[in-house]
């Protein structure tokens, strides 16, 4: 009884370890996830960058390996296939990635690859609706862009750091970038969609890492910021204007009310002390 539960075991054992996917493949899929799928798909096309489905066919694996680890620095070389890619990114450039390793390197090029000559990728991107937003849509991502509205995983709200033009008030945050043209920027509906789902860039992932937006929330801002973006015009600079303006005027204010309050300052004991001294 106790060699056939242990030939069981083993058994188990040899078929869970001949199927599981090896470590790599999985810390490849889940960085992929996490890092690069705000901007890539496998086989769905350009989202701010471009579709990775079959990039090995496009240059070879020295050269991908790279450009991973340091994008700027193979752009700034004058690479010509490079500068391209920031042309059709409209000017984003993809950041470099502390984290990234030789060795991680390669295991996302390996699971690029295993993705590719699947059919339906599990790294294709979210499937984005195409119907046209309502008013009620845009009205619903400006509340949760100012906050009016709170993120149903507690995060901060977006204009904390953020503006858009047209937004009120003294214009929104300004320590993070003006998204009134972000639609444009990140290539529309389905770019934008990915990126708020997985934001990629440093801050973001630390601020959103344990309070990722909720899918419904993501409509909503995509429609504000479609919205913005369509109202024209440049980026906003009234809120910053008014800030600065408002800024120099308490300013002001502020010196006023300080040289009023010197003026009637305590003198008897000063007065006495000066007229002694002059008399004497």
């Amino acid at each position: 009884m106790k060699a056939r539960l242990s030939t069981t075991f083993a058994a188990a054992t040899w078929l869970w370890l001949a199927t599981a996917p090896p470590a790599a493949a999985q810390d490849a899929a889940a960085y992929f996830h996490q890092n690069c799928a705000a901007c890539h798909t496998i086989g769905n096309g350009r989202l701010t960058g471009p579709d990775l489905k079959d990039v090995a066919t496009r240059r070879d694996r020295a050269w991908l390996a790279r450009f991973v680890a340091a994008p700027q620095r193979v752009i700034d070389g004058g690479d010509a296939y490079a500068a391209r890619l920031v042309e059709e990114a409209r000017g984003v450039i993809m950041p470099a990635l502390p984290t990234l390793t030789p060795a991680l390197i390669e295991a996302l090029l390996d699971f690029i690859e295993a993705e590719s000559r699947q059919g339906p990728s599990q790294s294709a991107g979210a499937q984005v609706g195409t119907r046209p937003f309502t008013p009620a849509d845009v009205a619903a991502g400006a509340a949760i862009f100012t906050g009016r509205q709170r993120l149903a995983n507690r995060g901060p709200s977006c204009v904390s750091c953020h503006t858009v033009r047209g937004v009120g008030g003294l214009g929104g945050g300004q320590l993070a970038p003006d998204l009134t043209r972000v639609f444009e920027r990140l290539g529309g509906r389905q770019g934008l969609t990915a990126w708020l789902g997985a934001p990629a860039t440093p801050t973001m992932r630390s601020v959103f890492a344990t309070r990722a937006l909720a899918q419904v929330e993501i409509a909503p801002l995509v429609a504000y910021f479609e919205q913005s973006a369509r109202q024209g015009g440049q980026d906003n600079r009234a809120g910053l204007t008014a800030f600065v303006v408002l800024g120099f005027g308490f300013a002001a204010a502020g010196l006023v009310v300080m040289d009023s309050a010197w003026k009637h300052r305590f003198r008897s004991v000063r007065r006495a002390l000066v007229e002694r001294a002059k008399r004497s």
